[in-house]
Formats: C-alpha cells, structure tokens, sequence
C-alpha cells in the first residue's frame, strides 16, 4: 500500500484486504461471504471499512453483484501475489478455498466434451457443480457469483469478466442415410429446403448461419421439429426425421459408424468460437484454475 492509502491510520487490517480480494474475484458480497465462510453483512462491514480507510468507493453496487471501480482492479493487482503467496505460506488456501468447482455451459457441450475432460480431475479431489443454460442468462449469473467458469458462446462485453479462447466449434450438414441416399444426383441447397429439416430454435440460428457461409443465399424453409438440446436434435437425426446443421464433435461417433451421412463439405466450414469465461484475476480457490487450466489443455486436442 502506498503512504498515500495508508497516511495517519496505521497498517491496514489483512482481513480487509482478504475479503476485498473475493469480493473483486467473485463479483459478489454474497458469493464472497459463502466462499470465507462469513455473513452477508460481515463482508458488507469490512468493504465498507477498507473503503472509509482508502476514502474512496472501491465497488458499483448492483441488483445482481457488483462491478469493481477502476482504482478496485489496481488494488487487486497489487495485493493478488503477496495474498495468495502467503495462503500458501500458512497452509490457508488447501483448507479455506478448496471448495466446489461451479462450472457451466452448453447442455451439449458439458454432457460431452466437458465432463469427458474433467472427469479424471475427481480422483485428484476437485468437486464440480454443473449447470447448463444459454451464454447470456450465464455469464449475468457469473456476474453475480454464481458461478467460477462459464463456457461461452460469445465473448463478453465490458470489463467486469475476462474471456480466453477454448475452441473453434466446426458446424457439419448431417442427414441420416435414408435421406442421404434421396438426394443423390440432386442440387444442394435447394433440394435439402424441400425435406424435413431439425432445428435448435423456431428461427433456425445455426442453419441459417450455415446457408450464409457456405451457400451465400437465405434458408427458406420451417422446421419439422424444434427442440433446444442439440442432443435431442442428434436423436431425431440418427431416428430418421430429417437433416440438421449441428457441431461436428457432437455427431463424430455417428458418422463414423454410418447412422448420419454427411451432405456438403465446402472448403471453408461455418465455425463458432467458443470461450472459457472468468472473473478477473486468479481465483482463491486453486481447483478452479486446476479445471480452467485442464480444459484449456484439452481443447487442442479437440
């Protein structure tokens, strides 16, 4: 802390900084009070103390979270090393934040790759919470600490979470072989717009990004089925009910076995860019970087 920070009132209580430091990585009084095993208010009292000592507002307070103030990054920066150095140095860390690994994303994406990947990490003792849902509701949960890493869609916006680069999900036109096999001879896209076509969502997101970039022309065409699980849209693939745009390591084992044909191949195939999202800074909690670090490691396999 500089003389500025501290002039006239002494040493700054550790306590303060400890819990300013999960309030900043959490973005939540909440989530922080849960994680140091302390009330609602305690964390509440302690912030405000630090903030009535540095005689200036450290946090946005919000409906749901807060949003650290810039001179907040700063101090989190400054206090990030020596803090997290002397957990380690006490044996605090191990004990105090080895807690639950709150990770969430894609329904598809973590009943596949991700717990595939992560799931040799419970033999080392780290406990995952899942949850699935849509980018947005996410990453405003993440905001409000609920949870430690999301895999996003998207990149997010602003400054309040820091996203890395998981993986470039490829997109496949997939049919099953009874559908395959009407059109041979015949003119994609135009012959596909007549069949029954599977769909994530009534406005046909993924396909129309497809026809976009492959075929440079709109799709016109109304779905058969709608459901939002890309594995329920697999499911009525492999059954017979039509054709679908879905990502290519979800329907891998199925090409490879037969059950789905693949229609097009362009050169350059439609991608969506994926990310693994946090808070800024390191969590205090080690398996949470032990998680990020695994899946990011993984990714380049994918």
């Amino acid at each position: 802390m500089s003389d500025q920070d501290t002039h006239g009132f002494g040493p700054l209580d550790l306590n303060l900084l400890r819990t300013f430091l999960a309030v900043h990585r959490l973005g939540s009084f909440t989530a922080a009070a849960r994680r140091l095993g302390l009330s609602q208010s305690t964390v509440t009292t302690q912030i405000r103390a630090l903030e009535n000592r540095l005689g200036r507002e450290l946090f946005e307070r919000r409906a749901h979270g807060v949003t650290s103030l810039p001179h907040a990054d700063e101090l989190a920066t400054r206090l990030s090393g020596p803090l997290d150095q002397l957990a380690d140095i006490t044996g605090e860390e191990p004990s105090s934040t080895a807690g639950p690994v709150h990770l969430a994303g894609p329904a598809e994406f973590m009943s596949t790759l991700g717990l595939q990947t992560l799931a040799p990490l419970v033999a080392q003792g780290v406990r995952l919470r899942v949850a699935i849902g849509l980018t947005e509701p996410l990453l405003e949960e993440m905001r409000a600490g609920r949870h430690d890493l999301v895999v996003a869609t998207r990149r997010p916006r602003g400054r309040t979470l820091q996203a890395e680069l998981l993986a470039d999900e490829e997109f496949v036109l997939v049919a099953a072989p009874v559908w395959a096999e009407q059109l041979m001879g015949q003119e994609l896209p135009t012959a596909l717009e007549s069949l029954p076509m599977i769909a994530y969502a009534e406005d046909l997101p993924i396909a129309r990004r497809y026809w976009r970039h492959a075929f440079d022309r709109r799709l016109h065409v109304q779905a058969a089925i709608t459901i939002p699980d890309l594995r329920s849209v697999l499911t009525a693939l492999t059954a017979g009910a039509g054709w679908s745009v879905v990502p290519s390591y979800l329907c891998r084992t199925e090409l490879a076995s037969g059950a789905l044909r693949l229609l097009h191949q362009p050169e350059d195939p439609p991608i969506n860019t994926a990310y693994l999202v946090q808070r800024p800074g390191s969590s205090i909690n080690p398996h949470v970087t032990l998680v990020r670090e695994h899946l990011l490691a993984a990714a380049k396999t994918w």
